[in-house]
């Protein structure tokens, strides 16, 4: 057998928001507490006529009987369940790094992880410094094709490409020809 509805205290308050309700959210929340205590229905029946799931009706009658009918006291609080710093300090602990990495130094995760445990005080996972990261919009790039810094000349000059020939010719008549020498 069902448990007897409760909340009656606050019967009152959820007649009133039927009649002033201004969304459907506080609409359904005073027909969540009003259907049960005044036409004795059970969860299920209020469920099929507020068109929410039982589970949900018995969620919206908690959440009024909680905030006593004032819908505009409940907060959500939404966003970072457990973090570890605000952002603003998240991006003041990355600022460094990143000045760092601007200036043509590359930006290498270990050191921010380590940077990272030792401002917390405990270990962390290498993912929460890639979350940090990615947080503040830097992402993972792949390195260019060439560095900032070559130079194409000096690179050009270093190449294995034929030159004078004979010089080669006689740079390699120098070398004596060995029995052990199977090039030959």
């Amino acid at each position: 057998m069902a448990r007897t509805a409760g909340g009656h205290q606050f019967i009152n308050k959820a007649k009133e928001l039927l009649t002033t309700a201004r969304t459907v959210q506080e609409l359904r929340q005073a027909q969540a507490v009003v259907l049960p205590l005044e036409y004795n229905m059970s969860l299920d029946q209020a469920s099929s006529i507020i068109g929410v799931s039982k589970g949900w009706v018995c969620q919206l009658r908690t959440d009024f009987i909680r905030n006593s009918g004032n819908i505009e006291q409940k907060v959500s609080r939404g966003g970072r369940y457990r973090e570890n710093m605000s952002l603003k300090e998240e991006s003041e602990f990355l600022s460094p790094f990143i000045e760092k990495a601007k200036d043509g130094g590359i930006l290498v995760v270990a050191e921010i992880k380590e940077a990272l445990e030792t401002r917390l005080g405990r270990r962390i996972a290498l993912a929460s410094a890639y979350n940090l990261l990615h947080r503040h919009d830097w992402r993972k790039l792949v390195p260019d094709k060439r560095h900032p810094k070559s130079d194409p000349e000096a690179q050009e000059a270093f190449k294995k490409t034929p030159g004078n020939a004979e010089g080669d010719q006689q740079r390699l008549a120098g070398r004596r020809s060995n029995k052990a020498d199977v090039s030959r």
